[in-house]
């Protein structure tokens, strides 16, 4: 069993080669939108997962997630081929790729976040002009 500062050391060299190889090596325009964000080996060392986001051609325009998981998974083949001409060890990880979905579930935790702070701005606003609703001192104390 490799241990797993070994594991993580293959991990970043196998997403330099995987995304430098859909960069300049593959040949297919659906690739050109993918960003590779992380990539996990298993302690064996024999699997590896490529996470992967997708932009949209323009601004206003949705990333197509299925056109980009087609085209990964028709590159797969050659990607692996690169990776196990680049790495040099003796066993070469079969690749699988995954969307990276902690850029939506980050823009989703900003959100929640900025509605707490809104909610928090007015509670402390409708505070500034309360007043208790009983004595200042709720406490019983004994009269001398």
């Amino acid at each position: 069993m490799a241990d797993n500062a070994r594991a993580g050391r293959m991990a970043k060299r196998i997403q330099t080669i995987v995304a430098s190889a859909i960069e300049r090596e593959v040949k297919d325009r659906r690739l050109e939108l993918i960003t590779v964000t992380d990539t996990r080996v298993t302690g064996d060392l024999h699997d590896a997962t490529v996470y992967y986001t997708v932009r949209g051609r323009t601004i206003d325009e949705e990333p197509n997630y299925d056109e980009a998981a087609e085209a990964l998974h028709r590159a797969r083949g050659q990607l692996r081929k690169i990776v196990g001409d680049q790495l040099g060890v003796r066993f070469t990880p079969t690749l699988a790729f995954e969307v990276d979905t902690v850029p939506e579930a980050s823009a989703h935790m900003e959100a929640l976040l900025a509605k707490a702070r809104a909610r928090h701005a007015e509670l402390a606003e409708l505070k500034k002009n309360a007043t208790p609703a009983g004595d200042a001192n709720p406490y019983k104390t004994e009269e001398p």
